[in-house]
């Protein structure tokens, strides 16, 4: 069921509680596109606001009130009161700054963890003739490798290996350890474009093969354009994914040819840390990446990437 328009602005007579046992029955769970910005004219200090539509205008949450934070990790530590405040900004139909007005950001800047996934794709396994996992490979990034959907891809003196991997990325929305894979959905805040950028000579051939170095340079990471809500997804697990280098096609596949699927990758996560507020999952790339091309193909300045996810957008950036 869901609520005729202009109905939210009654909901938000009712007490906090009614509104959080109003969301659990999923009377108020319009879909958002939550995002992190600078406003132009502000000097650059961190926002969180919602965009009605990619490349629209994007509702200023503190603009609608003023005790909202004004990061993306602190509005999703608050739970249902955050988001529900989320929503009256958007019913309301105030506060909407131009797109020309600002600049989006990652959707999450400083997370507590980057937890990536390797060799998660059937097809991408078939690529480089590798043996499908029984259990989900995990790595990491740092935090400071995260970029935003239209920020640069800076390609390090250090490799002259970088390489393009179009992801399905979910941040965590509520704390949890131990998470049982029935009730892993309940724990994702929403979904988002990632390009998993990777330095190969130094993910297969340095540091003793592993992956972290080659995965963790600066920039590194782009994230967006914008967290979309779980309810604004259909099933996660049936999207079209793609990845375009110099607007020629490289990677085009679909997330049901995930191995694990965001349920096992929480469940199995869960075990060995504390899921927090803000934690970001990249769930693996399909087939199509540089390094198993024959020649391989690795990125050079001013190639422009671009990849792109059905329902959740698509993040642009520049090799410099």
């Amino acid at each position: 069921m869901r609520v005729p328009p202009g109905s939210l602005r009654i909901l938000s007579l009712f007490s906090a509680r009614h509104l959080v046992t109003l969301q659990r029955r999923g009377l108020c769970d319009a879909p958002m596109r939550l995002v992190q910005f600078h406003r132009h004219s502000d000097g650059g200090g961190v926002r969180v606001g919602v965009e009605q539509d990619e490349g629209l205008g994007v509702v200023d949450l503190r603009a609608f009130d003023p005790s909202m934070p004004s990061t993306m990790k602190e509005l999703l530590e608050l739970g249902d009161e955050g988001l529900n405040c989320a929503r009256r900004a958007v019913s309301s139909g105030q506060c909407v700054l131009k797109r020309s007005d600002v600049r989006l950001l990652s959707p999450i800047l400083a997370p507590e963890k980057v937890v990536c996934v390797g060799l998660n794709y059937r097809d991408h396994c078939l690529e480089q003739n590798a043996p499908i996992p029984k259990e989900p490979i995990i790595f990491s990034k740092f935090p400071n490798a995260i970029t935003g959907p239209y920020d640069d891809i800076v390609l390090p003196s250090e490799s002259q290996e970088v390489d393009w991997e179009a992801e399905l990325a979910f941040v965590i929305g509520r704390q949890g350890k131990h998470i049982k894979e029935e009730e892993a959905l309940s724990y994702v805040a929403g979904f988002m474009v990632a390009n998993d950028v990777s330095a190969r000579d130094w993910q297969m051939k340095r540091n003793g093969k592993q992956w972290l170095l080659g995965k963790t340079f600066e920039s590194f990471c782009p994230l967006g354009p914008a967290l979309v809500t779980t309810d604004a997804v259909r099933d996660p697990h049936k999207l079209g994914i793609r990845c375009l280098v110099n607007g020629e096609k490289v990677q085009s596949s679909n997330t049901e040819q995930m191995i694990f699927k965001t349920e096992a990758l929480i469940s199995w996560v869960s075990k060995f840390v504390t899921l927090t507020p803000g934690d970001v999952f990249l769930t693996g790339t399909p087939p199509g990446v540089g390094v198993f091309r024959k020649p391989p193909v690795f990125l050079k300045r001013g190639d422009v990437v671009e990849c792109q996810i059905d329902q959740l957008g698509s993040i642009i950036n520049k090799v410099i």
